[in-house]
């Protein structure tokens, strides 16, 4: 029996894995009366954006709640891309028209991450920034006891349905960021394929490739025992790389490969595809969710949060903005061209697990960007940071906003500063 007198008390040996219930398939929605009155609540508000407000599903989830006894109102203020403001405006409604019992979030991340926050801010004390990751906000930690909340994505993507962090803009810092504890997460993901049938191809592409950069950066995520000792109270969400995370990154990576593109091409159509990304969707937040991601969506946030005047088609066209899953991925091929070194076997069974016939380059660094690559020009994704505003000129500016996200690049499997993150954006304007 080993004593662990072998073992070296300033190394890291243990790992965390968390993630909620899950109700995964066709109609699942159509059960959620049911659940919420498994946690007692009786009087619940479901959080929503416009558009899928318009499309009746939130409506639909109300009389299902209704049939159950439990009274609800439907805030469908959520902003697409949510930040501080959205955030303070749903959070007062929350508080004008409560108090609330539980929540339901019918959408993308916005509204799983809006829900979550007003949550948050609806049971416990003090304001939005005080709750922040750090060195933006305060990082302070949330109360024991938050309110049910059940997740109900309607879009492949995020993987919020998974996760214990929130993502915002702060308007006035022009940077992304967000909040990270583990009792953020949802008490219940409901995950209803159907709901997604009707997005556009755009949109479809873009939340996609949010999955495809969650699994990869989760997979090739600094390896959880290569951190420091943490004390009980330091350990965070984002541990690293580690056997569980990886399980569920394999998994998400395979069904990516067989239907991301049918998806995006014939997504009217094929319930399948549909569903299989749901599920890579899922499974990927049940990775990254815990080990972390690192360079891709550390660039994405001020890629994002900057954004000039760009306007993708698929969403809404009112204001400027670069949708997550592409801001993440725009400097993917060249951030993994970086880390190659650090874990060569993983990049390359990530370019085996997502295109598993696709020939063998002679650079083996060359494999997983040029795989990316490959998928991102047939599905659509804009050409590099080029394509949505920024030059070179740009790269300083964006600099700073990459490097506010420590929690990220301290996840990375090899040590980033300023200059590689600018020799990163810079080979990232156009990437074919």
């Amino acid at each position: 029996m080993n004593s662990g007198n072998d073992i070296d008390p300033t190394e890291e040996t243990i790992f965390t894995w968390g993630a909620p219930p899950l109700k995964f398939g066709a109609g699942a929605s159509d059960e959620i009366g049911f659940e919420m009155t498994q946690y007692g609540a009786q009087r619940v508000l479901v959080l929503t954006d416009p558009g899928v407000g318009a499309l009746g599903v939130p409506q639909r989830i109300v009389d299902n709640l209704k049939r159950y006894g439990v009274t609800a109102a439907v805030y469908d203020g959520v902003h697409v891309e949510p930040n501080d403001a959205s955030f303070a405006a749903a959070i007062e409604y929350a508080e004008g028209h409560g108090p609330w019992d539980g929540f339901i979030a019918v959408g993308g991340g916005s509204a799983i991450d809006t829900a979550k926050a007003v949550n948050l801010l609806t049971s416990a004390p003090g304001e939005l920034m005080d709750y922040v990751n750090k060195p933006i906000g305060r990082a302070k930690v949330p109360p024991p006891q938050l309110k049910p909340l059940i997740a109900v994505p309607t879009t492949a993507g995020t993987g919020a349905e998974s996760t214990a962090m929130c993502v915002l803009d702060i308007l006035s810092m022009k940077v992304k960021t967000g909040i990270s504890h583990w009792r953020l997460r949802p008490t219940l993901a409901v995950v209803d394929p159907l709901l997604t049938m009707t997005l556009p191809p755009e949109v479809t592409a873009s939340a996609g490739m949010d999955i495809v950069c969650h699994a990869l950066e989760s997979y090739t995520a600094r390896w959880y025992a290569e951190s420091a000792r943490r004390k009980p109270e330091e350990r965070v969400t984002y541990c690293g790389s580690n056997p569980v995370s990886d399980l569920w990154c394999e998994k998400a990576m395979s069904l990516i490969a067989t239907s991301f593109r049918r998806a995006v091409h014939d997504g009217r159509e094929d319930v399948q595809a549909r569903t299989d990304m749901m599920m890579a969707a899922t499974f990927a937040g049940m990775g990254f969710g815990n080990s972390g991601v690192h360079i891709p969506h550390a660039n994405g946030y001020p890629i994002a949060g900057m954004v000039k005047d760009y306007r993708p088609a698929g969403y809404p066209q009112d204001e400027p903005m670069v949708p997550h899953g592409q801001s993440v991925s725009l400097t993917a091929p060249e951030a993994f061209r970086f880390s190659f070194q650090a874990a060569p076997e993983r990049h390359l069974r990530a370019a085996e697990l997502l295109a598993p016939d696709k020939e063998k380059l002679s650079d083996p660094a060359e494999q997983l960007p040029q795989v990316l690559i490959d998928l991102m020009r047939e599905i659509g994704i804009p050409n590099g940071i080029g394509a949505v505003g920024y030059d070179e000129s740009d790269v300083p500016d964006l600099v700073p906003g990459t490097m506010k996200q420590q929690r990220l690049l301290t996840t990375c499997p090899r040590p980033v500063g300023e200059e590689e993150i600018a020799e990163i954006l810079r080979n990232s304007v156009q990437n074919w």
